[in-house]
C-alpha cells in the first residue's frame, strides 16, 4: 500500500474521538503487511515497536463532522484530512521505510487519554516527533498549555421583573471580568486567552433556583501557571464557584536539538526552506515534553488554517513531501 492509498483509507475511515477503533484496525494491518509487529493496546492506542532512536506518533481520533472524501485539483478532501490523519500517515509510512518506532494514540482531541497512557506504559524514546499539521517545511516547537475551569452559580428563583441579578446574569457577568482580567501580550502565543466553551443555565427541575454553569479554556503561555490563573480567577468570584481540572503545561523546545535539526536536514533535501513556528493552541507534545526528558519537536504537512473546518483538505504534493521529510529525519536519527 503506498502512503496515499493509506491516507485515504484513513481518511474515509471515521474515527471520532472515542471511535478510533476502526481506523486504528487500519493503521495495524497496514504495519503487519509491512512485515512489522502492530497491535492496539488497553487505551486503543496503536503501537508498532521500532527503533527509540526515534518516536513518530500522531493522533488517531478526528473532531467530528462529516465531509464528502474526494479527491479534486490535486488535494484530498474529507475530516481529518489535515488534523492529523496526514501527519498520521505520513509518519506510518515514514516508519515502514524506516524502522523507527511508531504510536497512533487516541482521544487527542478530548483528553488525551491515548498520549496519558502511552508516556506511563513505555520506555522513554530518545526523541519524539509529535504529528499536527505544520505544513510540510515548518517544525513547531511551542504550544501554549490548558487549564479548564467550570463556574457555577444559583441564585433563588423569582419573577423576571425583579431587579436583582439572577444566576445566568451571574455567570454572564463573572465571564466578562475574568476575560478582561487578562492582559494580552505582545503576541497570542505570549498572552493568556479566555475561552467560554458552554454554557447552560435556567430554573433548577424543582422551580426553587436559576442554575447556570458556564466552562472555560485558559490557555497558558510560557512563564504562567495554573496556578497563577486560578489566582486571577479568584479575584474576579465574588459569588458562585470554580472547580478545576489538571492542567497541561505549556513546552518550548530548543532548535538545536538533534530533532529539530533531522527534521530540518529533511524539508532542506526535499526542496524547502525550513522556519519555526510556536502554536497557540495544545497538543501531545506538551504531555510527552512534561513526561520524557528527551527532545520533543512537531511537525506533519496540512495547512492548519484547515484544523476541523468544514472544508478541511490537505494537498497531496505537499502530503509526499511530509512523508519524504520525515523519512530523511528518521534515517537520520536511527543511524547517528
Amino acid at each position: 500500500m503506498t502512503p496515499r492509498e493509506l491516507l485515504r483509507d484513513l481518511v474515509s475511515t471515521p474515527s471520532v474521538s472515542g471511535a478510533e477503533g476502526a481506523a486504528a484496525g487500519v493503521l495495524v494491518d497496514y504495519f503487519e503487511d509491512a512485515g512489522r509487529e502492530a497491535w492496539t493496546d488497553d487505551a486503543g492506542n496503536v503501537r508498532a515497536p521500532g527503533d527509540d532512536a526515534v518516536l513518530l506518533t500522531s493522533h488517531v481520533d478526528t473532531v467530528p463532522g462529516e465531509i464528502a472524501v474526494r479527491e479534486e485539483d490535486g488535494e484530498l478532501w474529507g475530516r481529518g484530512s489535515v488534523d492529523a490523519t496526514g501527519p498520521l500517515a505520513a509518519m506510518a509510512a515514514a516508519s515502514v521505510e524506516t524502522g523507527a518506532a511508531f504510536a497512533g494514540v487516541v482521544e487527542e482531541e478530548t483528553t488525551s487519554a491515548g498520549a496519558r497512557h502511552l508516556v506511563e506504559t513505555r520506555d522513554e524514546p530518545d526523541a519524539v516527533v509529535n504529528g499536527e499539521p505544520s505544513g510540510w517545511d515548518a517544525i513547531a516547537l511551542g504550544y501554549r498549555g490548558l487549564v479548564r475551569g467550570t463556574y457555577e452559580v444559583a441564585t433563588p428563583s423569582g419573577h423576571s421583573s425583579r431587579p436583582e441579578p439572577n444566576a445566568v446574569q451571574r455567570a454572564t457577568a463573572w465571564t466578562e471580568r475574568v476575560q478582561a482580567a487578562f492582559e494580552s501580550g505582545d503576541s497570542v502565543f505570549e498572552s493568556v486567552t479566555v475561552k467560554p466553551v458552554t454554557f447552560d443555565g435556567g430554573l433548577s427541575a424543582d422551580g426553587e433556583r436559576v442554575e447556570a454553569t458556564v466552562a472555560v479554556e485558559f490557555r497558558l503561555p510560557p512563564g504562567t501557571t495554573a496556578g497563577d490563573v486560578q489566582a486571577t480567577v479568584a479575584d474576579c468570584t465574588d459569588h458562585g464557584t470554580v472547580t478545576w481540572n489538571e492542567a497541561i503545561p505549556p513546552v518550548v523546545s530548543s532548535p538545536r536539538t538533534p530533532v529539530a535539526g533531522a527534521l530540518r536536514a529533511g524539508i532542506r533535501q526535499a526542496g524547502g526552506e525550513p522556519t519555526h513556528l510556536r502554536k497557540t493552541g495544545t497538543s501531545d507534545a506538551n504531555h510527552y515534553a512534561a513526561a520524557w526528558d528527551c527532545p520533543v519537536a512537531t511537525y506533519g504537512p496540512g495547512d492548519s488554517a484547515l484544523d476541523h473546518a468544514p472544508d478541511e483538505r490537505i494537498d497531496l504534493a505537499a502530503f509526499d513531501r511530509g512523508v519524504a521529510v520525515l523519512t530523511t529525519a528518521a534515517q537520520r536519527l536511527c543511524t547517528s
